[in-house]
């Protein structure tokens, strides 16, 4: 017998990813709060995750998790009609208390050390910035934007 999610309202689907990352432990720890918030999958853009002991929830076995090896490769093998999130500070970014999540999107995070390149925020439909000056790590972060987006589901 399949166990069904009890769903309050349809609000589509969403996928969290990192370009670039430093740490495993970071991928990990996205892993696990991503299958705990509700993400339909997670994924990698440049370097492939290697296994580490952050995943306590074993969301490996629940989720999938996609590597693409570069930027253009992630952009061809988008779902259908689903927008890219950057999550990143600078000039075009919406504040995520003003900002209403698309029913289909996947959330892009870039590295704690270089964040998202310029040239790719450019070719993302959303720029959202979280509160702050300075940048947090990029597992919290994704957790923060997820929460966000369950809130606002409600």
């Amino acid at each position: 017998m399949a166990r069904v999610k009890r769903i309050e309202k349809d609000f589509g689907f969403f996928g969290i990813g990192i370009l670039n990352n430093v740490s495993e432990h970071n991928i990990g720890t996205l892993w696990r709060s991503a299958y705990i918030l509700g993400a339909s999958f997670i994924f990698t853009i440049d370097k492939k995750y290697k296994p580490c002991g952050a995943d306590v929830a074993t969301a490996w076995t629940k989720i999938p998790l996609y590597h693409y090896k570069d930027f253009e490769d992630f952009k061809a093998n988008l779902p259908y009609s689903t927008k890219i999130v950057a999550l990143e500070m600078g000039e075009r970014s919406v504040e995520i208390e003003h900002y209403q999540h698309p029913d289909r999107a996947v959330y892009l995070l870039g590295n704690e050390q270089s964040g998202l390149p310029a040239h790719i925020t450019e070719q993302c439909h959303d720029v959202v910035k979280l509160p702050g000056d300075f940048s947090l790590n990029v597992s919290v972060a994704g957790s923060i934007v997820m929460y966000d987006r369950i809130q606002k589901s409600k």
